[in-house]
């Protein structure tokens, strides 16, 4: 009589005392990956790539592998599988649901290629032992009919998305011995409730400014559109000081509640200000209920190699965005979005149903303007999204959304945007012309109180160091989030109780701090960059506008950086043409100047090669757009510090390994820095790498902290515009 074939295993535990059949792992996985993908109207397409992605697993090269034989692939089998019954989005999904989503590539394509066309050529083996799979399910009908390639490759790494987070939290349950951790936020109605106590507050409360009572007027349109509005895309035009921060966030949560959206997503210009939104909002709402995504941490699982314990549970603690307010940057925002690892896009599929607000939106970088329109009018059109471009400077992208979303319009939230810029015009700009490192640290000496804000870390310490040490302060993100939160707090108050306080920063501050200088200096930028500036000086208007001077520079000998030369001469150009810079006319041909070049907008054609499916001669080339898509584009790290409460959270770290938790903890006490800098901190033995490749200060090399001017990192790329 012939012995049963074995049962096809999907994973052993690390103790080898537990294993999970291959028939329980594809059923979870492809449960929670329909329960995924039903928030855009695809859950039994999610179910279909959950059943289909291990099937390479029921082959005895891989049942080997569970036992210590070689690494197989794994994915291309179910890959093929989709491939025949026509399924193209699931393949691509289910090829790249381990080393990233692939390129297309050509049809000419060898096996050995890793191009989608090269892989299913493949000889793969597959033992037949499972049940045969069900039909592919319909996609969508606005996925089905559609004569766009970007609908269809936005929707695909959806798709992608939903599959490895399904993956990884049915992988994790059972490595954990239990249910992997999910978000235990409270609902939105319940954080509605907590966030309407303030507005209530302020509602009732007598406004004892001008400025306090635009404020006021700006949050009440702000609460009722949240009520009545309809989904779609809206600005929220305020000058700085208006209360940009609170009134989006208080519609967000009306419209959230009014539409029944799952979460709220706060996305900033700067990792070095998420710390402070996010203590606003924790403040408000309650620990529970808010992530701030510091990390950049990018894990990449490749099937060829062999991942030790550590590796593959940082591959496990990779952020999925689970709670119900997130606050992330627009680096870490859009860059997921054109990204192909499975760790950047694991969190993609909790952007469906969300409220997006996008703080100083006219941050985002011309170079990838289109595609990064074109992504929140997919979010917008198809995901159940409602997106708020939320500044003081709003940028002219009517014609952008027009372009990519028709059918929505731009809804104003503020009742009268003309109006807010004459009420709440608190400062007298000023223009210093060219001027030596010595005068300017001689102005700065004549200020008790004076904020300075220019382009480069290096100009920032070197500025600082001239100063008067008692009161004065270096801002760059070279400091870790707490410090930068301790410094903030000390600068408020020195502020506020008369005390000398001087402010060499990068343009961290510009966006969101909430700061009130009597006076403040701007090296030469944008105009949205002076503006911002200009609205940390007199934020509550306590003072005359003409007391209350803020200075345009440009140092000797210092150029401005690539990234901000069109912006630059932007501003060159309304100079010339407008009396007044702050005002709606001139912010409107500011903006129009700086995106007058179209091809510009999308320097590497990202949106071209997947429109046209075949360019840059590959189909669908997911693997090169986010090679091309980067907005640093000197990519970080993330280095963990030992210091304060750091010290035991990174002890924790090389004992325990990461998870979710303790990599959020971690934030706090982390820099990112550039390659060129890692690799001077590696060859000094400043720096611990642990076995999953997380990097931490070596305790060896303390010293080249400080809680002053932060990480002692004097390389210099001098290719980009550091934070």
């Amino acid at each position: 009589m012939k012995a049963a074939d074995p049962i096809p295993l999907a994973h052993i535990s690390e103790d080898e005392t537990r294993s999970q059949t291959l028939t329980d792992h594809l059923r979870g996985t492809a449960a929670l990956a329909g329960q995924f993908a039903s928030a855009f109207s695809a859950g039994a397409e999610g179910e279909f790539v959950g059943l289909l992605h291990d099937l390479g697993k029921d082959s005895p090269g891989f049942q080997h592998r569970l036992h210590g034989g070689p690494p197989v692939d794994h994915s291309t089998a179910g890959a093929q599988a989709a491939l025949q019954q026509n399924d193209p989005c699931a393949a691509f999904a289910i090829a790249g649901h381990h080393s990233g989503i692939p390129d297309g590539g050509h049809r000419q394509d060898a096996p050995d290629e890793p191009t989608l066309f090269g892989r299913i050529k493949r000889q793969v083996p597959v033992a037949g032992g499972l049940p045969p799979i069900t039909a592919r399910p319909a996609l969508p009908a606005w996925v089905a009919e559609s004569k766009d390639n970007l609908t269809t490759a936005f929707f695909t790494r959806m798709l992608f998305s939903c599959l490895v987070d399904a993956d990884f939290l049915d992988t994790e349950t059972f490595m954990n011995g239990s249910p992997a951790p999910r978000g235990t936020g409270q609902s939105i109605p319940e954080l509605l409730k907590k966030m309407k106590v303030k507005a209530d507050r302020y509602l009732t409360g007598a406004a004892s400014s001008p400025v306090g009572t635009q404020r006021n007027q700006v949050l009440q349109a702000c609460l009722e559109q949240g009520r009545t509005g309809p989904r779609g895309i809206y600005t929220l035009t305020v000058p700085t000081g208006g209360g940009k921060t609170f009134a989006s966030l208080a519609f967000a949560l009306e419209h959230a509640a009014a539409h029944g959206l799952n979460r709220v997503i706060y996305v900033i210009p700067y990792t070095s200000i998420i710390d402070q939104t996010a203590q606003t909002f924790t403040d408000l709402l309650g620990e529970e209920n808010v992530l701030a995504h510091f990390s950049t941490a990018d894990y990449k699982m490749v099937e060829k190699d062999d991942l030790t314990p550590s590796q593959y549970r940082s591959l496990l603690a990779s952020e999925n965005w689970d709670a119900p307010v997130i606050v992330t940057t627009a680096v870490q925002f859009f860059e997921s979005l054109y990204a192909n690892r499975s760790s950047r896009c694991r969190k993609l599929h909790n952007l469906a149903n969300s409220v997006l607000i996008f703080d100083e939106a006219q941050t985002l970088p011309c170079d990838y303007l289109r595609p990064c329109v074109s992504a929140i009018a997919q979010l917008v059109q198809h995901y159940g999204v409602t997106a708020v471009l939320c500044t003081a400077t709003q940028p002219d992208l009517g014609g952008l959304f027009r372009e990519f979303a028709p059918e929505q319009p731009l809804r104003e939230l503020s009742p009268d945007p003309d109006l807010l810029y004459q009420v709440l015009r608190r400062v007298t700009l000023g223009d210093l012309g060219t001027v030596s490192y010595e005068a300017l640290v001689g102005q700065l000496k004549e200020h008790e109180q004076v904020l300075c804000v220019v382009n480069r870390r290096k100009t920032a310490q070197t500025l600082f160091a001239a100063l008067p040490q008692d009161g004065s302060y270096c801002l760059t993100t070279l400091l870790c989030a707490a410090d930068r939160r301790r410094q903030l707090a000390e600068i408020r108050a020195r502020l506020e109780n008369g005390l000398p306080c001087r402010v060499v920063s990068t343009s961290l501050i510009e966006a969101g701090v909430d700061v009130d200088f009597p006076s403040a200096y701007r090296e030469q930028a944008g105009l949205d960059s002076l503006l911002q500036t200009a609205g940390r000086c007199n934020r509550n208007g306590k003072r005359l506008a003409a007391e209350s001077p803020v200075w345009l520079f440009r140092l000797e000998d210092c150029p401005a950086p690539r990234m901000i030369r069109a912006n630059v001469d932007a501003l060159a150009y309304v100079q010339q043409h407008f009396a007044r810079l702050d005002t709606p006319e001139a912010i409107l041909a500011y903006f129009r100047q700086l995106y007058a070049n179209k091809a510009s907008l999308d320097r590497h054609g990202i949106l071209p090669a997947f429109q046209k499916g075949n360019s840059p001669g590959q189909f669908f080339p997911f693997a090169w757009a986010a090679e091309q898509f980067q907005l640093i584009e000197s990519p970080t790290r993330t280095v963990y510090l030992p210091i304060g409460k750091g010290n035991a959270l990174c002890e924790q770290l090389r004992r325990q390994g990461p998870t979710r938790t303790l990599l959020r903890r971690l934030g706090l006490y982390s820099v990112n820095c550039y390659e060129a800098q890692l690799k001077a901190l590696l060859a000094a033995g400043a720096l611990e790498e642990l076995p999953g490749g997380e990097l931490l200060l070596a305790n060896s090399a303390s010293n080249l902290y400080s809680d002053k001017t932060g990480l002692a990192v004097e390389i210099e790329t001098g290719n980009g515009l550091f934070f």
